[in-house]
């Protein structure tokens, strides 16, 4: 089965060869759709052997993509973005995935890096070359519309998803969304998208989401409400219309609203991995209002999805130690820095926790290695944390 890697760049010169290394020995062929590029993106992609195609610009990410896989001659396509790369490993489920007759769509785990509350989504973006199969809407464009299509005239076919993180993506990291003015570009296709459909749940879904991490609280929650009003939806939408209702309500003080959308986006039937966002956020309210118990229980359900989760270890770490618990407190601080080297508030708690059961040297370390981390991005903190020692005399 021959596969073909589709992608949509411009001006992505800096990030482009690390997604086309990502690939080389696994795709077929290489269609690059360039939307304006001034930089050298063309120029790298057919080094990399990619057939390099132009389209102008409109503000439609569907738009494009599908003038991408016009281009595209194997059997299967695989789309990625400059800021993605293809997880080594997952190659052999790829490939066993591919041989099946009768999949239509394979998902995929992609981990959000920068994205720590929640770190995983499940993505569309390998699926069977058909002329049916198609990207619909302006911005967050997906294939989905088009594959229900498919699955209501041919139920025979199938949508797998396999079980390990496959795809890592950059661009939730702070920098890169500002570079970019993702949301500002964001917003505006959206709102020129739902203005013609207002009764579409996934744009409300992602609009919702968007006004409040924007700030625009009750705009946010007056449009996912209204989400979930709207049949047939998903549960992978219901599951994104509780969680950042939750997250508003919180914004809000309306913490028992708050938990009762976070519980029903838990109990949706989605992917384990997308749920670690909202087990977390629970955790964190719960432990706000002092429920220790609670939130333990959160943390500790977010951690058996994935022992990996960083967060998770940390936020268990402060909930034991809110609870009198050092020593646990500790070996979870350490479980996060394990993860997360250069998790500065881990190191900082950690030294705090280590001082109060005297042990001075550990301690300073810590803090040491902290201020560092600081210093990175949060000078202000840095210079905080350091009066703060000498203040108690400590250095």
């Amino acid at each position: 089965m021959d596969l073909s890697l589709c992608m949509i760049v411009k001006n992505e010169e800096a990030a482009l060869p690390r997604t086309l290394a990502s690939v080389k020995n696994v795709v077929d062929e290489i269609v690059v759709l360039d939307t304006g590029s001034r930089d050298r993106t063309c120029e790298i992609a057919r080094e990399f052997g990619a057939r390099v195609y132009h389209f102008e610009w409109g503000d439609d990410f569907a738009a494009a993509r599908n003038e991408c896989l016009k281009y595209a001659t194997g059997d299967w396509i695989l789309v990625l973005d400059a800021d993605e790369v293809l997880v080594p490993e997952i190659l052999p489920q790829i490939k066993q995935a591919l041989e099946s007759d009768r999949t239509l769509v394979i998902n995929l785990i992609r981990q959000e890096i920068g994205a720590s509350q929640s770190p995983y989504s499940l993505v569309s973006r390998l699926f069977r070359h058909r002329h049916d199969i198609r990207f619909s809407r302006p911005y967050h464009a997906m294939v989905d519309d088009s594959v229900a299509e498919i699955l209501q005239r041919e139920p025979e076919w199938k949508i797998v998803a396999l079980a390990d993180v496959a795809i890592l993506h950059s661009g939730y990291q702070q920098d890169a969304i500002a570079t970019k003015h993702k949301f500002q570009k964001a917003q505006v296709a959206m709102e020129r998208y739902i203005t013609y459909y207002p009764n579409d749940a996934y744009a409300c879904s992602k609009l919702g989401a968007l006004y409040v991490e924007s700030g625009q609280i009750q705009r946010g929650i007056d449009l996912l409400t209204k989400g979930l009003t709207l049949i047939p939806i998903d549960d992978s939408i219901i599951y994104e219309l509780n969680y950042h209702l939750g997250i508003a309500y919180r914004h809000q003080q309306q913490f028992v609203k708050a938990k009762e959308h976070y519980q029903a986006a838990i109990n949706t039937k989605v992917f384990p991995a997308i749920k670690l966002g909202a087990y977390n956020n629970l955790g964190n309210l719960l432990k706000d209002e002092g429920d220790l118990t609670g939130a333990q229980m959160a943390y500790k359900a977010a951690l058996k999805i994935d022992p990996t989760f960083a967060t998770g270890h940390y936020n268990l770490g402060l909930t034991l130690k809110a609870a009198g618990n050092l020593t646990d407190a500790i070996a979870y601080y350490r479980q996060a820095i394990k993860i997360a080297p250069e998790h500065a508030e881990a190191h900082q708690n950690l030294a705090v926790a280590l001082l109060k059961i005297g042990k001075m040297p550990e301690s300073l370390a810590e803090f040491k290695r902290a201020i560092a981390l600081h210093e990175q991005r949060r000078p202000f903190e840095a210079e905080r944390l350091r009066r703060g020692l000498q203040e108690m005399g400590l250095i």
